[in-house]
């Protein structure tokens, strides 16, 4: 692949919503390498799978010569991205943001190749230039150049006013921020182009819009669409919660069986985000139909496994899957929990992430879909004791594909 095949491998693997000038942009991109940026703010210590789509728009970036540049929040996350969000972030002080940003690099080396060679990427952190920002300077330089009709109109203030959400006002500062970072990035990186998420498009074509005004310089933005299941769900929530990038918050084997258990409808389009499989591949696996689609399931599952754990972890969690759902077998690499014993089942099945609430696991019993070492559970009163372990462990199961070992504490 060459420098101007960075629209085209997108837009065939779905990632495209909006670009501001198509035309202009694929010009630049073929012209030679270009410097393109997605920010991700420190509010957690990993990123879940609702950011992988702006990840693997970073991947192929590079995968086609351009330099990616990975922006961390290490600034803004002082103050808290409005978009799409109903109530203030709370404020997270200078250490937690800290912890958090290291715990969101390691994901970045997964998919990401750090250097200074053709393609590789780096990583900056906007609180180098942020912190020093000097505030009445910065409102006359900078803040001047923003219409408050138009901050006003952007979905992620007008959303948030509609509903009669408070929005702070240093909330309010956030795309001035944003749009600033965009500015500083170009004249420190020659970054060119912004992408993120599509409710990050009002922040993007106000940065480009400060460039052009201040700099005189053309600058491009790229969003990628909302990603949902066929469903209507929102992209990476699950019963349990987020489904989290960092292997201490989610073990491999669960990651594998989130992409395993995907829908039917949404294979194909999965294979195209989510991995770097070809097009001709992801066409013809998304192609399949009936029982047929479980063997797509198993192959999304793993491919998209490998790219963030390593093909070994990938192996060993379709192996752990095969045990566990062919043959029953209760394998030692299921995720697991400790607890002391007797202990009651439904609080079992809340700790191991099985069901989100009592309620809701005693709707799956009453649905008999929790199972006790393979057997189906039909009281709800039920306790674990030590003499349902089998070899040190019970295996508590929801459904067919969601397993976990209970230990004693």
């Amino acid at each position: 692949m060459n420098s101007a095949d960075f629209l085209h491998v997108l837009r065939e693997r779905g990632f495209i919503h909006q670009i501001t000038d198509e035309e202009a942009l694929a010009a630049r991109l073929s012209a030679g390498p270009v410097s393109g940026y997605i920010g991700f703010d420190c509010t957690a210590d990993s990123l879940h799978v609702g950011h992988l789509v702006q990840i693997m728009m970073l991947r192929w970036l590079g995968r086609t010569g351009h330099r990616p540049v990975v922006l961390m929040g290490g600034g803004t996350t002082k103050i808290g991205d409005p978009s799409g969000r109903d109530e203030t972030r709370q404020l997270l002080t200078e250490a937690q943001i800290e912890a958090n940003k290291l715990g969101i690099r390691r994901t970045f080396d997964s998919f990401l190749t750090f250097g200074d060679a053709p393609g590789q990427a780096i990583m900056l952190d906007n609180a180098g230039w942020l912190d020093e920002l000097r505030y009445i300077p910065f409102l006359r330089e900078v803040g001047r150049h923003f219409s408050v009709n138009r901050m006003l109109s952007m979905d992620s203030v007008r959303l948030r006013l509609e509903r009669d959400q408070p929005l702070s006002f240093i909330e309010f500062n956030y795309m001035l921020l944003q749009s600033y970072d965009f500015l500083e990035l170009r004249r420190r990186h020659g970054v060119a182009l912004q992408m993120g998420g599509s409710d990050q498009w009002g922040n993007i074509v106000l940065g480009a819009d400060l460039i052009r005004r201040m700099d005189q310089a053309d600058a491009f933005g790229l969003t990628a669409p909302l990603i949902t299941t066929a469903s209507g769900a929102k992209m990476g929530k699950t019963a349990a919660g987020a489904v989290w990038l960092n292997p201490d918050r989610l073990s491999p084997y669960d990651y594998w069986q989130f992409w395993r258990n995907a829908e039917d409808a949404d294979v194909g389009r999965f294979l195209g985000l989510f991995t770097d499989l070809p097009m001709d591949e992801v066409r013809r696996l998304g192609a399949l139909a009936g029982a047929e689609v479980n063997e797509a399931k198993k192959i999304l599952a793993t491919e998209a496994t490998a790219l963030l754990h390593g093909r070994d972890a990938a192996g060993t969690a379709a192996e752990t899957a095969r045990l566990a759902f062919e043959q029953g077998a209760a394998a030692d690499t299921l995720p697991s929990i400790t607890a002391a014993l007797p202990a009651a089942l439904l609080d079992l099945a809340v700790q191991a992430g099985l069901a989100a609430s009592k309620g809701e696991a005693r709707r799956l019993i009453a649905q008999n879909g929790l199972r006790l070492n393979d057997a189906p559970v039909s009281d709800a009163t039920l306790t674990l004791t030590a003499d349902d372990l089998r070899d040190g462990a019970a295996k508590l199961s929801a459904g067919r594909k969601k397993h976990v070992l209970v230990r004693a504490a």
